[in-house]
Parts: structure tokens; C-alpha cells; sequence
């Protein structure tokens, strides 16, 4: 059996290789894709070379880490999973994927695979979310409506019940899908209320987007950045330290199955939260895919990869 993989082989180098499917280990599955995902935040600076996380990168490196698939194969001490299971995993652009047993975790039969694949990042805003544990009176600014940012908002709507949650977003194309996740206000720049917000969490990526966070926070609260820092230096303002601040970091998600059993129950009530796809391509379409987004010729907040 051909493995078909996505790699990157160095800056704006994009190459599929090919090779045999290993055989599995006891404790390993091996799953047929069904679909992926492109997360634009996380793998265009990489694709451009100016992810600051990892200023000199090792080639090659596989893309993506948003699996959804069928399970064809399971090793000898798998209990956990079954031949015909659909699971969601992190092995990213592959038509075919091996992974470890625990790192792959069943979803309904009838799931369709936006809502599974959103399962796995909306798992990581959820644990920033959690470390803030704001009450449902608490006032709460979110910047940058990318996936992330709506995801955070997803996840302080729908668990923690929060009323008042604003954003800060300069691109007005993403309004509609913001006020589509129930939030209250919308800023463009910095024309929010200063010392107002009970807590901030940065999803934009960019000083910028911080430095508003740290006006709009009142004394003595935190801000939790829920962006990789992939773009920019984050810099501490005068605010920061004027109000005795505080910076709460999370990364990955808090536990993905129990999440997901979760996620996945409130979504059948949420259909807004698939319109974060906002552009569905087809595998053989991921290369032409990054040259138009490195190039700007679209846009989306995030990619479905179908046609595996």
C-alpha cells in the first residue's frame, strides 16, 4: 500500500513523495484519509519560511497536523479502536496515515468532517479559555477572527455561557462571521473602551493585536495568548506594567477526548461554526493552494482538503 505524502522541502518548496506503508506496530492504526485541513495561522509562515518559532527549520517537514479518516488497520493490542471506525488524528497531509492508537480518537459514524476536523483546534482554544475560567457575567475582548479567535468565542458562548464577549478585527470581511458566533461588538482598530475588559485573549498573531489587549484590560486581570507568536514579537506596553497584568500561555489542547465528546454534542446546534471552512479544495489543489495564499489572492480563515 502507497503512502502519498505533502512535504516541504524547503522555503515555498512543496513536494508529494511516496513510499510504502510500514508495517504497524501493536499499539498502531492506520487510517485512510477522508479529509485535512489547512490552518492557514500556523502552516503559511511556515511554507514562507518567517515562522519566528523556527527561525532555521529542518528539511523536509511534513504539512498539516488535522486528520480525518477511516480506520483500515489496527495493531495487535489496539482495543481502543476497530477496522471501520472513523477517527480524527494529527498526521497531517497524507493519504494515508500510521499513528500511535492514543493519538487518534474516534468520532460518529455520521459526523460530517468539518465539525470532526474542528474538534482538534477547537480542543486548543479551549484550554486557553479554561485557564481564564471567566464567569458567565465576565467581560471578555478577543482579538483577530481567524480560526482560533472564533473558536475561543465558540467555546466562551457555548460552555462557560459568557454574555459579553468583544472583539477587535480589522478585516470587515470577517464581521459577518463573527457576529454569526454571538459576540457583541466589533472593533476595527483601537477604538475599544480602555480599562473595561475582565480578560483578553490574543488570537491575531500580531503586537499589535496584544498592545490593544493591554489598554482594554482592567488593572489587575490577565490576558492569555492563545496565537503561536508566529509573526511577530509580542511586546509589553507601558499598560502592562502600570496595571500589574498578568500573561497566561497555552498551547495544545486540554484533554481532545473529553472535549470532543463535548464539541461534538454542542455543534448539532451550532451549524455556524462549519462556515469557518470558507474554501473547500481538493489534495491534488493543496500546492496551487499556498502560492495564492502567499501570494493574497485569497484569503479564507481556513481550508477543507477533500478528495483523498
Amino acid at each position: 500500500m502507497i503512502q502519498r505524502s505533502l512535504e516541504l522541502t524547503g522555503k515555498k518548496k512543496l513536494e508529494w513523495r511516496e513510499n510504502e506503508v510500514p508495517e504497524l506496530a501493536e499499539d498502531e492504526v492506520l487510517i485512510r484519509t477522508i479529509a485535512t485541513a489547512i490552518s492557514i495561522g500556523a502552516e503559511l509562515p511556515q511554507f514562507q519560511e518567517q515562522d519566528l518559532t523556527n527561525p532555521v527549520p529542518d528539511y523536509p517537514r511534513k504539512v498539516g497536523y488535522e486528520s480525518f479518516g477511516i480506520i483500515l488497520q489496527t495493531g495487535s493490542s489496539v482495543e481502543s479502536l476497530k477496522t471501520g471506525d472513523k477517527a480524527i488524528a494529527f498526521y497531517g497531509q497524507k493519504n494515508l496515515g500510521v499513528v500511535k492508537a492514543g493519538q487518534a480518537f474516534k468520532v460518529p459514524e455520521n459526523m460530517d468532517s468539518k465539525t470532526a476536523l474542528l474538534a482538534i483546534l477547537s480542543c486548543d482554544a479551549a484550554k486557553g479559555v479554561r485557564k481564564l475560567n471567566p464567569s458567565q457575567e465576565a467581560k471578555v475582548i478577543v482579538t483577530g477572527m481567524g480560526t482560533m479567535g472564533l473558536l475561543a468565542i465558540y467555546y466562551l458562548k457555548k460552555f462557560c455561557k459568557v454574555k459579553h464577549v468583544d472583539v477587535v478585527e480589522p478585516d470587515s470581511n470577517r464581521w459577518n462571521l463573527a457576529n454569526s458566533f454571538g459576540v457583541s461588538k466589533i472593533y476595527s482598530s483601537d477604538d475599544h473602551p480602555h480599562d473595561y475588559y475582565d480578560f483578553g485573549i490574543e488570537c491575531s498573531a500580531m503586537n499589535e493585536g496584544f498592545a490593544t489587549l493591554q489598554k482594554a484590560v482592567k488593572s489587575h486581570q490577565e490576558i492569555c495568548i492563545l496565537s503561536d507568536g508566529n509573526k511577530g514579537t509580542f511586546t509589553l506596553q507601558s499598560e502592562f506594567f502600570e496595571k500589574e497584568l498578568r500573561i497566561v500561555g497555552s498551547s495544545d489542547g486540554w484533554d481532545y477526548k473529553e472535549h470532543m465528546d463535548w464539541f461534538l454534542e454542542s455543534a448539532k446546534d451550532a451549524p455556524y461554526i462549519n462556515e469557518i471552512f470558507e474554501l473547500e479544495i481538493k489534495s491534488t489543489e493543496i500546492i496551487e493552494c499556498f502560492w495564492k495564499l502567499d501570494n493574497r489572492e485569497i484569503n479564507p480563515v481556513k481550508v477543507l482538503v477533500s478528495g483523498w
